[in-house]
């Protein structure tokens, strides 16, 4: 059987361009200046009112308390978790150098997986006549805001070189 070698398109300039150096103090704030970060907060804000708007949907096709508060659950298992990871990522312990960041990043996402499962399996307990398809419906149209938040974001400010 003959052994097929992949091609190599990458050549010796390139390997310049993919260098990596650190940036100076006024070149990280130009990139910050150009790139604003969006804060996680705007975006749970943004989850809770798309949650009351499913919730309000829900009642007014509906007309009944327990779709209501199904919907309203859906959105609370996303929002609850996104509110805890976001705290723990807003940390100081999460900020101290990039190892913490990094180990921060995990912790906080396995617990915010971690609640939201719990969330998931206490639901018929906790919300009387559960509807189940209106709940996942709540869930991931809130859910889908991290891409609405993303499409949101503030545009690029462009650098004047003059």
């Amino acid at each position: 059987m003959p052994i097929i070698t992949p091609q190599n398109d990458f050549d010796a300039e390139d390997s310049e361009a993919l260098e990596f150096r650190r940036l100076s103090r006024e070149e990280a704030q130009a990139l910050r200046e150009i790139q604003p970060p969006i804060s996680p907060w705007r975006v749970i804000r943004l989850q809770v009112v798309v949650g009351f708007l499913v919730s309000l949907l829900a009642w007014l096709f509906t007309m009944n308390l327990a779709v209501v508060w199904s919907a309203a659950y859906g959105a609370l298992v996303v929002v609850i978790p996104a509110m805890l990871f976001a705290r723990g990522l807003m940390s100081q312990f999460s900020s101290i150098n990039a190892m913490t960041a990094g180990f921060g990043f995990f912790v906080w996402e396995a617990a915010k997986i971690a609640v939201s499962v719990a969330m998931l399996f206490a639901a018929p307990k906790l919300v009387a006549g559960l509807d189940w398809l209106v709940m996942l419906i709540g869930l991931v149209v809130t859910l889908k805001v991290y891409w609405v938040a993303l499409l949101m974001r503030p545009k690029l400010k462009l650098m004047n070189k003059s």
